[in-house]
């Protein structure tokens, strides 16, 4: 189980779809949402939209392998998917926040956590800005939430991968990839060591200033 969790605009979903295509025996893990269908989204693909009552049933019913509330919407990971494609041996992956993260690690301590985070705040603020679809007050908010999630995940996540390359991102998840499931090469096992977030791992100097804000 591979645990993807980044703060909007750090590149999570462009990775976590990249891997998808690079690994024959992955699987996404689709999760619902109260939050409104946006522009090329595709229900059912990108995530299950349902109303407050349906996402409600699914919690008390104990369908959820997670589930937490983000910007004012619910989101959470069908139990179902993840059992059934782990009964296949197959790799399933979670794009979602860090409570759900958090939640999955709880209940699986063999899932591995990984925090995409982009090269600077400055850079995330600039993604965010040249969308053009969210108001300062929303920048701003994404912004915060960005720093506290990440401080969260100094305590609780296994890795952290810098996103200032994507071809470089790509390469050190697909390394994580190889170590957790056998098999790595040298090279692969290298490249995995440096991107450890336990067992007192130093971090990487770029990562400083989203550590300490």
């Amino acid at each position: 189980m591979l645990v993807l969790s980044a703060p909007s605009g750090a590149g999570k979903t462009t990775l976590a779809r990249r891997l998808l295509r690079h690994v024959p025996d992955a699987v996404f893990s689709v999760s619902v949402t109260t939050r409104a269908l946006r522009d090329r989204e595709v229900d059912g693909v990108d995530y299950t939209f349902v109303d407050e009552a349906a996402f409600r049933e699914m919690v008390e019913g104990d369908r959820l392998l997670e589930w937490a509330e983000v910007h004012g919407a619910t989101y959470g990971t069908p139990s179902r998917f993840a059992a059934e494609a782990l009964e296949n041996d197959r790799l399933v992956v979670f794009d979602i926040d860090v409570q759900g993260g958090m939640q999955i690690k709880a209940r699986h301590p063999e899932a591995a956590t990984v925090l995409l985070v982009p090269p600077s705040r400055a850079e995330l603020e600039r993604r965010l800005r040249s969308r053009g679809t969210e108001s300062e007050e929303a920048i701003r908010r994404r912004l915060a939430v960005a720093r506290a999630e990440i401080q969260a995940c100094l305590e609780g996540y296994d890795y952290v991968v810098i996103n200032d390359d994507l071809d470089r991102a790509f390469a050190q998840l697909l390394a994580i990839v190889k170590v957790r499931r056998g098999g790595a090469s040298r090279e692969d096992a290298a490249v995995e060591a440096t991107l450890r977030l336990r067992d007192g791992a130093p971090l990487r100097p770029e990562f400083a200033e989203w550590e300490t804000g």
